[in-house]
């Protein structure tokens, strides 16, 4: 397999470097509220700081469609990036034309800037020639640091980077890449992989790329409640997908014949009301192991013993992969069995813990063990398209190692 060209592999000294980070960040009253992401690329950046980089960096931020929009503008960013960093950050208010083409002329080494929402421009998610084109004649050299936005083929993470001469991985997307790839790839077994969520839909081709990798799979969330119907079992109101029980049935059937174990809920909290907006639930009460949900119920949790089963096979585990809670994990009295398996995840310190994007994320941090646990990933489609085995544009636009095609890492 062709390894990817780093910032390693780049003398950056005296040149403008174009970043493509992911700062798509809540900004709440002219402010960032959640700088994690912004953290997560401070080591790119400050390294190329370091050895007298320009650093021109760009990034989307909400889904302004193609339009200039003051609300989804980047400079509550640039003001959280330069406290960080303890320097100035020149924020230019387009990320494209003569002006910025000037102003970024005009940095000197180790200086940074942050160019405006690229999305406030139709043809960024187009792909298109001509900003692709405009970006790449503000860099020598192309940075994707941005994992998150690399299953996307626009132009800051897929035109550019074919148009510069050197396009290479930042220090996050070779994380990424490596506990997503490598330790999935090959890991060191046993490998038990945790999947949660709402829908089957959303997850059946990750479970059919790790049916061929994983010793175990472990199913919570709604989307168990189609694996139950597969086995003939009731639901009640639980959330599920009754059209895709033929497609559980099948993934079911496959891991009995690959020997991989599946383990589904043996027990649910349930509630015969839900209230998301005001985050209460009304009559609650757990099911007995094996019993059905009944009518005007619904499944919001696993059970305690669910939660004891799944806990011995975590703290047996030499891989642990986690995508998606095991439960309405935002509402308090729903999150036991998400916050008790983040709790057994962190417990194993003998393994490699990740934990795949999206909700799973929130639900780490939120249960106050995000830093007991190996890697987060800051992908959410990203993180899920890479495990089913999809090639990301954004991964494949970068330079290899000589002898090694583009196409051949997944």
């Amino acid at each position: 397999m062709a390894r990817i060209k780093s910032i390693k592999d780049v003398d950056v000294s005296g040149k403008r470097v174009l970043v493509r980070a992911d700062f798509n960040v809540p900004i709440e009253d002219g402010k960032v509220s959640d700088d994690s992401r912004i953290a997560a690329t401070l080591p790119t950046i400050e390294y190329l700081l370091e050895r007298g980089g320009r650093v021109i960096l760009m990034s989307h931020l909400g889904r302004p469609k193609g339009k200039k929009d003051p609300k989804y503008s980047l400079r509550p960013v640039a003001s959280n990036l330069a406290d960080k960093l303890g320097k100035p950050v020149l924020f230019l208010e387009d990320c494209r034309g003569p002006e910025v083409e000037n102003a970024v002329s005009q940095m000197g080494d180790g200086s940074v800037a942050l160019l405006q929402n690229v999305r406030f421009y139709g043809d960024e998610e187009q792909n298109g020639e001509e900003m692709s084109g405009d970006l790449a004649r503000l860099g020598d050299v192309y940075v994707n640091d941005a994992f998150g936005s690399a299953h996307r083929a626009h132009a800051s993470t897929a035109g550019v980077a074919r148009k510069v001469e050197t396009a290479v991985a930042g220090f996050l997307m070779e994380k990424e890449l490596k506990f997503l790839g490598d330790h999935t790839a090959n890991p060191e077994r046993p490998f038990v992989v945790i999947l949660g969520g709402a829908k089957v839909s959303d997850k059946i081709s990750v479970i059919e790329a790790l049916l061929e990798k994983a010793n175990t799979i472990l199913i919570g969330g709604a989307m168990a409640y189609t694996f139950a119907l597969a086995l003939g079992r009731k639901v009640g109101d639980s959330l599920s997908e009754p059209d895709k029980v033929d497609v559980a049935k099948a993934a079911l059937k496959k891991a009995e014949e690959r020997g991989i174990r599946f383990l589904l809920p043996v027990d649910n909290m349930i509630v015969d009301a839900i209230d998301f907006d005001a985050r209460t639930v009304g009559e609650s009460r757990l099911t007995n192991e094996g019993e059905d949900i009944p009518d005007g119920w619904e499944g919001v949790d696993i059970g305690p013993k669910t939660v004891e089963t799944f806990k011995r096979e975590i703290a047996g585990a030499k891989t642990v992969l986690w995508n998606g809670p095991m439960g309405v994990f935002e509402i308090e009295a729903c999150s036991k069995g998400t916050f008790a398996i983040a709790e057994a995840v962190a417990a194993n310190g003998d393994c490699v813990s990740i934990i795949g994007g999206g909700d799973s994320v929130k639900a780490i941090k939120k249960s106050g063990y995000s830093d007991k646990v190996s890697f987060i990933s800051t992908g959410g489609g990203a993180s899920l398209e890479f495990l089913e085995g999809k090639t990301l544009p954004g991964v494949d636009a970068l330079d290899r190692d000589e002898g090694g095609a583009a196409s051949d890492l997944k």
